[in-house]
């Protein structure tokens, strides 16, 4: 792969493409997820996925740090912020999971449900604190540069169409169907612009946003912060920007945010919210969706597909694959399979 620097040699940067290895770690929880599928318990859904995807990691060789995860300690047994992940051996890593991203799509049988996880570089990924949600943005490189919180959404959404060579008759937007997005999607619609609602699984739909013949132009809302880290991991990898701000959800998570020098004004870039230059991500379908199949089922086998990227080299793989029931419930003690 070339010259490697002494730094890379040292293990102080990873130096292979781990994506590779994570890909095992996401199938793992995609598929004790879905057995969940459509039963109505997001918490056991949830709990699936974490489990195995905990299990797994540990055969990583990496020393990795949870900087993203399930939660502070006392509210996460497992993949808590914080939580030293990895056999230890280098690279020195920071990571975000995100084992069931779409727990009620799951648990209702919807599409677009996935299983996540991104490394970078330690120190190199952003750590929200107190602030559970921010807005954000996302769109693909040909319109990145006019992403903004400055002006009217109807102003960008009118430059958008222009730059396609049209009207805001020929934008599409994302947008997470919630009560607080109301003002705006007034705004929206007045503009006259196309509005695709999703329910839950904002990563998945910032990765829509970014990528060529999707047919969506423009991720917006008010969503997880945990989920637009994750999000700007993969969008390093694709192309594309991603926009955020920090949105308190109320006078106390202000002020705790203030408290802790964080600047809630600041209109964060993909940059700020992963910082390396050396990014992997990797997700697997649990449910059917626009970015990946999900788990299938037949005798005796399980069938997955996984994107799988890396930032450096720019690789993007999609990856199919099979498994054998008996023999994953053998190796993992019937946690799945």
């Amino acid at each position: 792969m070339g010259i490697i620097s002494n730094d890379v040699r040292s293990g102080t940067k990873p130096d292979r493409n781990l994506a590779l290895e994570l890909v095992r770690v996401t199938e793992s929880a995609a598929l004790a997820a879905s057995r969940w599928v459509g039963r109505g318990d997001k918490l056991a859904a949830d709990g699936a996925a974490v489990d195995a995807m905990r299990l797994l990691l540990d055969t990583v060789p990496m020393d990795g740090v949870v900087v993203i995860g399930e939660g502070e300690k006392d509210e996460a047994p497992m993949l808590y912020n914080g939580e030293k992940i990895g056999d230890g051996s280098p690279p020195v890593v920071d990571i975000a999971v995100d084992p069931l991203e779409g727990t009620t799509l799951t648990a209702r049988g919807f599409g677009g449900a996935l299983a996540v996880i991104a490394l970078s570089e330690r120190g190199t990924m952003f750590d929200p604190g107190p602030c559970v949600y921010m807005e954000k943005m996302a769109s693909s490189s040909e319109f990145s540069d006019l992403l903004s919180f400055d002006e009217p959404i109807g102003d960008l959404i009118r430059k958008i169409g222009e730059r396609k060579g049209g009207g805001p008759e020929d934008v599409t937007l994302t947008v997470l169907d919630r009560a607080r997005h109301d003002g705006v999607v007034a705004e929206i619609r007045e503009a006259g612009a196309t509005i695709r609602f999703i329910t839950d699984g904002d990563v998945q739909a910032a990765l829509l946003a970014v990528s060529e013949d999707t047919g969506i132009d423009l991720l917006w809302g008010i969503g997880g912060t945990p989920e637009g880290v994750l999000a700007a991991a993969a969008i390093k990898c694709l192309g594309g920007e991603i926009i955020g701000r920090l949105w308190p959800r109320d006078d106390g998570e202000r002020q705790a945010a203030i408290d802790a020098g964080y600047d809630l004004d600041k209109t964060l870039t993909s940059t700020d919210l992963i910082s390396g230059d050396d990014v992997f991500f990797a997700a697997t379908g649990v449910t059917d969706g626009d970015l990946l199949d999900g788990v299938r089922r037949s005798k005796g086998f399980a069938t997955t597909e996984s994107l799988i990227m890396r930032s450096r080299s720019g690789t993007v793989r999609k990856i199919g694959a099979r498994h054998d029931r008996a023999k994953l419930r053998e190796v993992t003690g019937g946690l799945y399979g």
